[in-house]
């Protein structure tokens, strides 16, 4: 279970908005939870626009059952051009380790503090579902994601359900990950581990939406 104190993502996830898309009470019945920040810095040039700068930075990736048991963390050095393609990097790896840990019928809640990026989630999530739909929400990126989305839009299709709800980075288990990849360089050697959620229980959950739900009504966020 998840250690004393900390909240474990499926907390995170009952308590944020999911942009674009309505809560049934169920939400917080997701397998899998995965949280995941980018991080971006520049190092060396004088001047914005210099070539020769170098760009540092990392990817975070915390992934849990739905009982707050931990599946996997990464925190990994990446060279980005500016945050958004590290942010896209980062669920990119995200989704690629989960997708290899987690059964092809599992529900997934993600976690990520970029607001653009949920959105374009979910709106492709509801795309997907229904070709014939209009989401609020049109997907776009910056052209410097290149094949990231490509990769994103791909993985969306292997769960049986996703969504993605926003988080401030200050409560993201992933953020520290991204940002100090070599004082957690640690975490990449713990052992890969696959581990199914326990059965939820046939009564009680499905009844009631989370109080941060209930106090909302139906209305998507």
């Amino acid at each position: 279970m998840a250690a004393y104190g900390r909240p474990t993502l499926r907390d995170l996830f009952d308590e944020a908005p999911t942009p674009h898309i309505a809560h049934p009470p169920r939400t917080h019945h997701r397998d899998f939870y995965l949280a995941t920040d980018g991080s971006y810095r520049a190092a060396g040039g004088t001047a914005p626009g210099d070539d020769a700068r170098e760009f540092t930075g990392g990817l975070g990736v915390v992934i849990e059952t739905r009982d707050g048991e931990r599946v996997a963390r990464l925190s990994v050095p990446n060279r980005a051009p500016d945050n958004n393609v590290a942010e896209y990097r980062a669920l990119h790896l995200g989704l690629d380790v989960l997708a290899t840990r987690s059964p092809a019928d599992a529900s997934v809640g993600v976690l990520i503090d970029h607001d653009i990026l949920a959105e374009n989630v979910n709106a492709a999530v509801l795309t997907h579902r229904d070709p014939e739909l209009e989401p609020t929400h049109s997907v776009t990126h910056p052209p410097a994601i290149g094949l990231h989305w490509r990769g994103i839009s791909s993985r969306l299709r292997d769960f049986a359900e996703i969504r993605a709800a926003r988080i401030d980075s200050g409560y993201n288990p992933a953020h520290p990950l991204a940002n100090a990849p070599d004082e957690y360089a640690h975490v990449n050697g713990e052992p890969d581990r696959c581990l199914l959620p326990e059965a939820p229980s046939a009564t009680g959950d499905d009844r009631y939406p989370p109080p941060s739900r209930a106090d909302r009504g139906s209305a998507s966020d």
